[in-house]
């Protein structure tokens, strides 16, 4: 089983990719905005939890997110691995992920990080937001605050993972078959 990290800035091509991914390997997309509209949408008792959270203007904390990575996949059955996208944001969610897939045996593969420079994460970024209506992804204001809030508290998971010795860094730029061949030799290495 397979199950990886994909990792990178705003704008890196992580959607592009993980699409490409679970088609080429069957890996079960697990995103934790997706289960956040799931469990609140539901309204089980993770989702009312959460939403307890978010009502008072404070963040989700690491144990309910966990809850609800735990919960799909005690629910998914016959997958070949997890692609992991958005999800781990900050070191301490890393660890309490590798505990909980440890308790089920199984672990992290790997992390694949894209790496793409600053400049053309926000020219992607906004040419999505035209396509895509999403008006985060059109304000450069917004679009910087994402890039810092993802270099000052995302990017440490990597060095977790880097320690562990399972960290690959591919070139998030070029054409999105070449990237794709390149993320799928670390995949196939795994």
């Amino acid at each position: 089983m397979r199950n990886i990290v994909l990792f990178g800035p705003p704008g890196a091509g992580k959607g592009t990719q993980s699409e490409k991914l679970i088609k080429k390997y069957g890996l079960t997309h697990l995103s934790t905005g997706d289960l956040f509209r799931k469990h609140l949408g539901e309204g089980t008792e993770l989702g009312k939890l959460a939403q307890k959270y978010m009502d008072e203007g404070r963040l989700v904390p690491d144990e309910v997110v966990i809850g609800m990575v735990e919960d799909k996949i005690a629910a998914t059955e016959n997958s070949h691995g997890f692609i992991f996208d958005g999800f781990p944001r900050t070191t301490a969610q890393a660890e309490a992920l590798d505990k909980m897939l440890d308790s089920h045996q199984m672990e992290i593969a790997g992390m694949i990080a894209l790496d793409v420079p600053e400049d053309i994460l926000k020219e992607r970024i906004k040419l999505r937001g035209k396509t895509s209506g999403r008006a985060d992804d059109q304000d450069d204001q917004k679009i910087q605050t994402r890039i810092k809030v993802y270099l000052d508290e995302t990017l440490p998971v990597a060095t977790y993972y880097e320690k562990q010795g399972k960290f690959t860094k591919i070139n998030g730029v070029g054409e999105i078959d070449e990237i794709f061949d390149a993320i799928s030799e670390v995949v196939d290495s795994y």
